[in-house]
């Protein structure tokens, strides 16, 4: 059962329930009303009876025409009969028990089958009468059972209208819905680009249109960066392996001497270690892409994060110069702890130290630690080639690298690992970088007091 044929039915049976509780209630009214009237008028007859009665003569007014079964009938204190008006008519008969609550002075209305009757006790002379006034209302219960007949065709005639008014209520109401599902069918990953459109404003659909826009805008980064990222991983494992199997083939054409295997093999080894270089940045990057949730952080300490990927960093390479300056350290050592992962912040400070150096004419960098309001940062900077400006927004791209740094050694995927490990532990990479003179780059965390109060930027973002 779809949505609308489900409203329409739950919305009929509503306004069903509601209209049948409201005839119940006039048809309940309308007869409590009938009842009290009729036998009120029962009680005016048996007054009447009283104040015309005569021990030689009795005046009946028969002023009941639409009662069927009238009958009023006089009972002397010894329950003796003394006066019936109509004596063809059922005698309405009352139980002793009655009788003698109605000598006490009662005056009872009473009720069996069709017939309804009014008793009450009079003096007159000094002596006590009872009299019982009785009979049926034709002209009421007409009344009511041609109320009961309006009501209930009223009933179902509205069930219909009622009917046709949920479909239609039902489906404007849900026309936004099925464009959205249209537009949502027409959507592919060739057109991802595209986004849902609502025709009504300010309203719940329009939010869930928005949402699912949002939604449809994140994974269309994510597209994008995936096929990108496919294409130059593809491109960057095409080439070592090509030039492997053309190293293969020449050494293959001819016997050769032994000096000239060991050269083709170790340019071979040397092509090996590069595919294995960025086998490993690629495994690097999709463990830092993974779910934050699985990974494990823990309270650690910055300085010692850096002198461990200093030396980490030189123990590779021997010939590179790292200085660290920690004049700016605080009072404070434990505006030092930072809570995140150590192997992952180790790597992406290894990176950035590598690349200035690398990027270095000296081979050096420099990194220095400060504080400012709710904020830890640490700078590395180096004397190197920059990066020019139209380049910067792009530097944290997988395998993409400035036009000025292509003859350096390189895969093009330490920053893109450094960012996307940064961002993972709710921090930011500032970029400032004059060409041919050097540059800063500033990593910058938040303080655990300041989480979840400052906002921070999201990869795309800081990308």
């Amino acid at each position: 059962m779809n949505i609308r044929t489900r409203l329409t039915l739950l919305f009929t049976l509503l306004v069903a329930s509601i209209m049948l509780l409201f005839s119940l209630s006039i048809y309940y009214l309308y007869n409590q009303y009938r009842e009290n009237e009729f036998q009120q008028r029962l009680e005016n007859k048996a007054i009447m009876t009283a104040q015309q009665f005569d021990k030689s003569k009795l005046t009946p007014r028969d002023d009941l025409a639409t009662m069927r079964a009238e009958q009023v009938i006089v009972y002397d204190r010894q329950d003796k009969e003394i006066y019936r008006s109509k004596p063809k008519n059922p005698v309405f008969s009352i139980t002793p028990t009655i009788r003698r609550q109605l000598w006490e002075g009662r005056l009872m209305r009473m009720r069996k089958d069709t017939l309804e009757a009014v008793a009450i006790c009079f003096h007159m002379n000094g002596q006590t009468y009872l009299i019982v006034s009785s009979g049926y209302d034709r002209l009421g219960f007409n009344k009511l059972d041609r109320l009961r007949q309006i009501l209930f065709f009223g009933w179902l005639l509205s069930l219909v209208v009622v009917g046709v008014a949920g479909w239609l209520f039902s489906s404007d109401a849900l026309r936004p819905v099925a464009e959205l599902t249209e537009q949502a069918k027409t959507i592919s990953a060739t057109n991802i680009h595209h986004r849902l459109r609502v025709g009504r404003q300010r309203d719940e659909l329009s939010l869930l249109a928005a949402t699912f826009n949002d939604m449809l805008q994140r994974l269309e980064v994510a597209f994008v960066s995936q096929k990108s990222f496919v294409s130059h991983a593809s491109h960057e494992l095409r080439t070592p392996l090509a030039v492997m199997m053309s190293q293969i083939e020449v050494a293959l054409m001819q016997t050769r001497t032994t000096a000239d295997y060991e050269v083709a093999l170790t340019e071979l080894l040397d092509t090996v270690k590069s595919m294995i270089s960025l086998v490993n940045g690629l495994i690097d990057l999709v463990k830092a892409n993974s779910d934050a949730i699985t990974l494990v952080y823990q309270p650690v300490r910055i300085d010692e994060l850096l002198w461990q990927a200093r030396a980490n960093l030189l123990s590779k390479f021997p010939d590179y110069q790292v200085d660290i300056d920690f004049e700016s350290m605080p009072e404070q050592e434990e505006d030092l702890i930072l809570s995140g992962e150590e192997l992952l912040l180790i790597t992406a400070f290894e990176n950035l130290l590598e690349n200035g150096c690398k990027f270095s004419p000296d081979t050096s960098v420099t990194v220095a630690l400060s504080f400012a309001p709710n904020q830890m940062r640490v700078s590395f900077t180096d004397k190197g080639v920059g990066i020019p400006a139209a380049d910067v927004p792009h530097i944290f791209e997988p395998f993409y690298r400035a036009d000025n740094v292509m003859a350096v050694k390189g895969i093009g995927l330490g920053l893109a690992l450094t960012q996307r490990i940064v961002a993972l532990h709710r921090g930011q990479i500032r970029v400032d970088s004059v060409e041919k003179k050097g540059t800063v780059m500033t990593v910058i965390f938040p303080l655990p007091a300041s989480v979840g109060s400052e906002i921070v930027p999201s990869l795309e973002e800081a990308a």
